[in-house]
């Protein structure tokens, strides 16, 4: 009996623990739907966030917490990229580069691997400013990769651009691009930055993020993005987790050690309490409150289905080189 109590207690302490483990999201008001989000903050002050669904929905506030407002679409009607799905549009990521914003996309249908990332350009983010350009990447059922879930990060020069792209299959590729005015093709050749050996390679959603002459990839890995919290194993759907290089092309190493094309990873973000599935991240810097990791969870006390998902963000610390929450 005494072995019994002690041991649902030290289980007790432990489910403490690990609920006790991260923060919970930062508050979010009015228009909190969101999934794989880019945030943005204007130099005005305005915020623009940018969801996967209805052609890149845009919404905007005067505040990270909101209230948030949708406005609008960044693309009309459809891409113009040929291919199913774009209508919809997946996985945004927006960057200013000398004047100009860039929404990069993704263009494809569940489950398939012909697919096609596509970026649009504007001067303001503004609903029905945005300029479709096209196509960067794409992928076929014969490519190593999936071409969807894009991000861009700058080298160690001005003009020295990197784009990262990938989910499932073999994971994450990286190709030097070249950025000039509303052009953007790839000149370089495309290598991997990431890989999950394990299972069906359940990563995705790389985000690379440069700080002091570092380069941090956070990725998405683990179930996503339908769920049964009945029978899938909590550790096991979706999470964030980094890997760090000093040079924007790789290697890529976790807190340990472990390349990050070996399936490396140190958790930044996990499910706790009622915080379920957070994945989808990005981070951008906030003078009102420094480097913010960004992202979409569900809240388990109101169901896990798609059309539930939530925009989340925490302030970023950053330990011995480190990013935590």
């Amino acid at each position: 009996m005494l072995f019994s109590t002690l041991s649902a207690f030290l289980l007790a302490s432990l489910a403490s623990v690990v609920r006790a483990q991260y923060p919970d999201p930062g508050a979010c008001s009015g228009e909190c739907f969101t999934h794989d989000p880019a945030v943005v903050k204007r130099y005005d002050g305005k915020y623009f966030r940018f969801s996967t669904l209805d052609l890149i929905g845009i919404s905007t506030a005067d505040d990270l917490s909101g209230p948030w407002t949708r406005s609008g679409s960044v693309i009309q009607g459809a891409s113009v990229i040929n291919m199913a799905g774009n209508d919809v549009l997946w996985a945004p990521d927006v960057v200013y580069i000398r004047g100009i914003y860039y929404c990069f996309y993704s263009v494809s249908v569940s489950s398939s691997q012909t697919s096609a990332i596509g970026y649009a350009t504007s001067t303001t983010m503004e609903s029905g400013s945005w300029s479709d350009q096209g196509i960067v990447v794409t992928s076929t059922g014969s490519s190593p990769y999936n071409a969807i879930d894009s991000n861009v990060v700058n080298g160690t020069g001005a003009n020295e651009w990197y784009l990262q792209w990938g989910s499932y299959w073999n994971n994450i590729y990286q190709a030097r691009v070249a950025i000039n005015g509303e052009y953007v093709f790839r000149s370089g050749n495309e290598h991997q930055i990431a890989y999950e050996p394990a299972g069906n390679h359940q990563m995705e959603g790389a985000f690379i993020w440069k700080r002091d002459n570092l380069w941090y990839q956070f990725l998405s890995r683990g179930i996503c993005c339908t769920y049964n919290p009945d029978t899938d194993p909590i550790d096991q759907v979706y999470h964030v987790t980094v890997c760090r290089s000093d040079n924007p092309a790789g290697p890529y190493v976790d807190k340990s050690g472990v390349a990050c094309t070996s399936g490396g990873g140190t958790i930044v973000l996990a499910s706790h309490g009622n915080i379920y599935a957070p994945g989808g991240q990005g981070v951008f810097h906030d003078d009102a409150h420094g480097d913010v990791l960004y992202y979409h969870y569900l809240d388990r006390t109101v169901g896990v289905d798609y059309s539930q998902s939530k925009f989340g963000w925490n302030v970023l610390q950053w330990v011995d080189g480190w990013p935590t929450i």
